[in-house]
């Protein structure tokens, strides 16, 4: 309820609820399990209930673990979902890239050997065909932890991914509030997503109500900036244009 009024409260016409999706057994200490599923459809549909005024979405944020596509095929049908959003936040050897526990895993030199593997495993996500939309895509830089040199040498085959399959990718807001202070992702992919015209939509990522729209103002003047004039909205996995304000 209390992400409903912030959302009402900055003037948004639009909520879109979007929790970590469960995995077949436990996985991690920060999502939800299989067995909160119906509590997270009954929230949503109180929510729904309470705020007629507002356009509240159901949609599932699924982590893509080379391996578990069946898991992920099998959670689509289990809700009439608004939209289904592909992020990466496993490496191949286990550990989560944005989790401060980990930051000292990008030191040392480390930054380009991660970004690598996290770029690979994007691209991955991006083909699958699983997802509407892919999230924060250069999340590693969460810590202002960047290789040196171009960055395009990563950001090239997700970007040709993305053209390809059509899919849409997010400016999200919560870089802002992290160690990189910028959207995810930088303003050289969004020039080349836009250039290759790959749809895009403007997140906030609120993990509490008062994230909610924060640094939209700064998303949007980045997306327009880069020549974008339309954003995407999702009903039951079909898509929308709408001008960006």
């Amino acid at each position: 309820m209390d992400y409903a009024r912030a959302a009402l409260e900055r003037g948004l016409g639009e909520l879109g609820f979007a929790d970590h999706n469960p995995m077949p057994e436990p996985f991690d200490d920060w999502r939800m399990l299989r067995e909160d599923l119906p509590r997270y459809f009954a929230e949503v549909a109180k929510a729904r209930a309470e705020f007629p005024q507002l356009n509240i979405k159901l949609g599932l944020e699924c982590d893509f673990i080379p391996g578990q596509e069946k898991w992920i095929e099998e959670l689509a049908g289990m809700a009439e979902w608004d939209y289904l959003i592909g992020s990466v936040h496993y490496l191949p050897d286990g550990w989560d890239v944005d989790n401060p526990k980990n930051i000292s895993r990008h030191m040392g030199g480390a930054a380009s050997s991660v970004w690598h593997s996290y770029w690979s495993i994007y691209e991955q996500c991006i083909r699958s065909g699983l997802f509407d939309f892919v999230a924060h895509p250069d999340l590693p830089k969460k810590f202002g932890i960047r290789p040196e040199g171009d960055l395009l040498r990563f950001y090239g085959r997700s970007i040709d991914a993305l053209a390809e399959t059509g899919v849409a990718f997010e400016i999200n807001t919560a870089g802002l509030r992290n160690h990189c202070a910028e959207p995810y992702p930088a303003r050289q992919f969004v020039e080349l997503a836009h250039a290759a015209g790959v749809p895009v939509l403007i997140n906030s990522d609120a993990h509490r109500p008062g994230d909610v729209a924060a640094g939209y103002d700064q998303a949007i003047a980045l997306a327009k900036s880069c020549g974008y004039t339309e954003t995407l909205r999702f009903t039951r996995r079909k898509r929308s244009t709408v001008p960006l304000p």
